[in-house]
């Protein structure tokens, strides 16, 4: 529908017109525990610039009863229309409008979703509007320049709670009448309606109190560890108002742990919403609770970046996401109490998606050029995140961090409460640090791309370095991305390690320079001995793909297990990974490389990460001939270090899981379903309920479970969880007639909800499988597009990245992508979602031509 996509241009002649001052928003969801339909009554109040001027406000709902401009009721049929309601004949000054519509519950995440519990089945409700989907529950302006107060009245069934942006008041007659909001966007309003379970708490500091309170569904109260949330939460807010100067500036604080949530999880203010998933059913590695505590983090940097100050137009939301993220980690980082100061080491991992993403064809600048709706819905991605968190970084270290956040504090203190362009945000920060950032923006937030830095290092003939100088390249960008690939300035650490006696990697020496342009000279020590290790990019305060020198990656290789800080281990680790992904390293030798190396990784999140990523290479970036033995070698791996592993110790668990995920000989097949039944055990392991359904995964995609023991276990978890997890199970199954039931329920039916239909995908694609899902390749391309015309964003996305042929790596799948970009004429986020999607199976093809390579070398 055109009508839902507004443009860039249209919301700026809609926010030059148009003073937003208030809206009352009133919901009837008595009857949500049925479903279907609810009635929404909107006044918004507003100024015009112009007597006479047309503007239209938006909506998505099944009708539209009453539509009332000024007192004159206007003809409903004549103005609602493609999702918005044409305003006519405005008067200069105040003007007030009245919306009546029936609006729809959704099971797609977007807008007003309905859950209902399969165990006490009671329906759940809550909103998601990020970004244009307040439209979906009430009329509304859907842009976030104009903010505007809020005021909800809510009707719902009797027992429930409900949950708003403000207080929660003492409900009449079943009626919830919410004070107004401050001044905000629509998309960060929130409601969030049902049973649900809650504990309460408060921040106290300089005799200001700001109540707390953690939401979850009773079915999972068991499991809520409400102390380890306030804990994070309380050292946020320390850490915050300390570095911002500036008063949390919303009257409570809530989250609310939700199910069938698309994100991790939305900065609405003062309600913040989070996946449910968080809320641990079972035992999880350290690396879960710390990414549970960024996430808490990131959204109550939001309550700063982004809601107080927002940004005007979407090509900055970076200034929303990258500071949120860069401002969590740091507090993980640097705040007192906190049990995860290796935070950097993590964010190091995080950023493999950003160098990802900045090597597609989609490629773009951190300030993104955002021209409609389309694009800013698939722009959540790692360059908004990631990357623009690691240019911040490299803008503390190029500042200062008690100059970035001076800056940072006048720049609350001037824009509260409002909207906001990149040159605000400049402005404060030159005015802070001295620095003149033009020319850095221009480098790093307006240009796509990413540079490449490597040593090179002379040495005389006794081993002393002669000259040292690091080199940087600016690859060109891939083919189809728009803009020209560009030398940065960046700031650098550069370590030196040498073995010590016990034979660890001990940082020797450490220099901190500005590199600049193609070769920037290193003031080496002069008569110095050559390290053993020069890390370029250490403390990873820079963002760029790094190579090491040949004497560098020798000592490496056979030593990367042996520092004895995680960062730098995590940064080599990266390289590697970089490295492989980039052809300059195959993929058995990667493996051999993780092999000989993880064994002594003590950083649980490195450990999974490289999990992920062998099983990856494996599966796609080796080649045929050598698959298997590549998967049995790594899979022999995995049990020997489940083996191995200190009983009951989070690298076990990780290990149990690496080993569940590729089990493949009837001797490990055996095993996994001797831990089930519980006629064999590994000390120190529970195979409780999550890890019971891994093994469940396993066993249905390899055909050693049929549809009965899977319903048989869903018996014993009869929760969202399980559904899930039986879902998947059943999709998993390696037959043409599962195969078929999975494709229909997901392609050829709308019914199923979220996070059934993600699960689902999830399940049918199995790496295993590759012949048996070779005949879905055409079929993905004759359905894709009407599957996007035709649902939800979120619905169509989970399609159109979930089934699109990834596993088939050959020239035919290039072939037949082309074929359909040629043909289908999707719009410009279909496009760019299969341009991705094929600029993947591109990339697997020239590995595999690497990994070939050194087979016959």
């Amino acid at each position: 529908m055109p009508g839902t996509n507004l443009t860039r241009e249209e919301a700026q002649e809609r926010a030059r017109l148009l003073t937003v001052d208030a809206y009352e928003i009133d919901l009837d969801l008595s009857g949500a525990q049925e479903g279907g339909t609810y009635r929404s009554v909107t006044v918004v109040r507003f100024d015009s610039a112009e007597a006479g001027a047309e503007t239209f406000i938006d909506l998505v709902a099944p009708a539209v009863h009453e539509v009332e401009l000024n007192g004159r009721a206007l003809d409903v049929a004549a103005v609602f229309r493609d999702s918005r309601i044409t305003l006519p004949h405005l008067q200069a000054g105040a003007n007030e409008l009245k919306v009546v519509a029936d609006c729809a519950y959704t099971n797609t995440g977007e807008g007003l979703h309905r859950f209902v519990d399969p165990v006490d089945e009671q329906a759940y409700l809550y909103t998601q509007f990020e970004v244009p989907d307040a439209r979906r529950v009430f009329a509304s302006f859907e842009q976030p320049d104009l903010k505007a107060t809020f005021r909800f009245t809510v009707k719902a069934p009797s027992g429930w709670t409900v949950i708003s942006n403000s207080p929660t008041p003492e409900p009449k007659d079943d009626v919830w009448s919410f004070e107004p909001t401050p001044r905000v966007s629509s998309y960060i309003t929130a409601l969030i309606v049902g049973p649900y379970h809650s504990v309460h708490s408060s921040y106290e500091k300089d005799g200001r109190t700001v109540p707390l309170g953690i939401y979850c569904r009773p079915s999972l109260a068991e499991y809520l560890d409400a102390d380890a949330i306030f804990d994070v939460t309380r050292m946020g807010f320390d850490w915050f108002e300390e570095k911002f100067d500036y008063a949390y500036p919303f009257a409570k604080y809530d989250q609310l742990f939700v199910p069938e949530f698309n994100a991790g999880a939305m900065e609405n203010a003062g309600a913040v919403t989070i996946r449910d998933q968080y809320v641990f059913r079972s035992k999880v590695t350290d690396a879960a609770y710390e990414t549970r505590a960024e996430t808490i983090l990131h959204e109550l940097a939001h309550m700063w970046f982004g809601d107080l100050v927002t940004m005007e137009w979407w090509n900055d939301l970076w200034l929303n996401e990258s500071f949120a993220t860069y401002t969590s980690v740091a507090c993980l980082a640097y705040a007192e109490g906190s049990g995860w100061p290796h935070a950097w080491t993590s964010f190091t991992n995080m950023k493999t998606w950003a160098y990802r993403q900045d090597q597609l064809p989609s490629t773009h600048p951190i300030m993104a050029d955002i021209r409609d709706l389309d694009d800013v819905l698939v722009n959540f991605d790692g360059i908004t995140y990631g990357k623009g968190a690691s240019v911040l970084k490299q803008l503390v270290a190029y500042v200062g961090m008690d100059e970035f956040f001076k800056g940072v504090q006048a720049y609350f203190k001037a824009h509260a409460f409002g909207n906001t362009r990149l040159t605000d945000l400049l402005g404060a920060l030159e005015e802070t640090s001295g620095r003149d950032l033009k020319s850095w923006s221009k480098a790093w937030l307006e240009t796509a791309g990413i540079n490449v830095l490597r040593p090179e290092i002379e040495t005389d003939g006794n081993g002393r370095v002669t000259s040292f100088t690091v080199l940087q390249e600016a690859p060109a960008l891939p083919a189809g991305a728009k803009g020209e690939s560009t030398l940065r300035p960046h700031r650098i650490a550069i370590g030196c390690y040498d073995l010590d006696a016990d034979g660890k990697l001990v940082r020797t020496d450490r220099i901190e320079l500005d590199i600049d342009g193609e070769r920037t000279t290193v003031p080496f020590p002069a008569g110095r001995a050559r390290p053993a290790v020069i890390l370029l990019n250490d403390d990873d305060l820079s963002y760029a793909k790094v190579r090491l020198d040949e004497q560098s990656l020798r000592v490496v290789i056979e030593h990367l297990g042996d520092f004895t800080e995680s960062l730098p281990r995590a940064l080599c680790w990266t390289s590697a990974w970089d490295m492989t992904r980039d052809g300059e390293l195959a993929t058995r030798d990667y493996l051999a490389l993780v092999l000989s190396g993880i064994g002594k990784e003590s950083d649980i999140g490195v450990v999974q990460s490289l999990h992920r990523q062998v099983k990856m290479a494996l599966d796609q970036y080796a080649t045929p001939q050598w698959r298997e033995a590549g998967l049995t070698q790594w899979t022999d791996a995995t049990l020997a270090h489940l083996r191995a592993a200190e009983p009951g110790s989070d690298h076990q668990l990780a290990w149990a899981r690496a080993f569940a995920a590729t089990a493949r000989t009837p001797q490990q097949l055996d095993l996994l379903r001797a831990l089930l039944d519980g006629t064999e055990a590994v000390e120190g392991l529970t195979v409780d309920t999550e890890l019971r359904w891994a093994l469940v995964q396993r066993l249905a995609a390899t055909g050693l479970i049929e549809e009965e023991e899977i319903d048989a276990e869903y018996a014993r978890d009869r929760t969202a969880a399980g559904e899930r997890h039986a879902a998947s199970a059943r999709a998993a199954r390696p037959t043409e007639e599962a195969k078929a039931e999975a494709w229909a329920s997901v392609v050829e039916s709308d019914k199923l909800p979220n996070s059934l239909q993600e699960a689902v995908i999830a399940g049918f694609v199995q790496t295993d499988q590759r012949e048996l899902l070779a005949p879905y390749a055409e079929k993905f391309f004759a359905s894709v597009k009407d599957v996007w015309d035709s649902r939800s964003h979120e619905m169509a996305q989970q399609v159109a990245i979930g089934l699109y042929p990834a596993l088939q790596v050959s020239q035919e799948t290039l072939d037949a992508t082309d074929a359909w970009l040629a043909s289908a004429e999707p719009g410009a986020a279909l496009r760019r979602l299969i341009s991705e999607s094929r600029s993947g199976v591109e990339r697997a093809l020239r590995a595999r031509t690497a990994d070939e390579a050194a087979a016959t070398a």
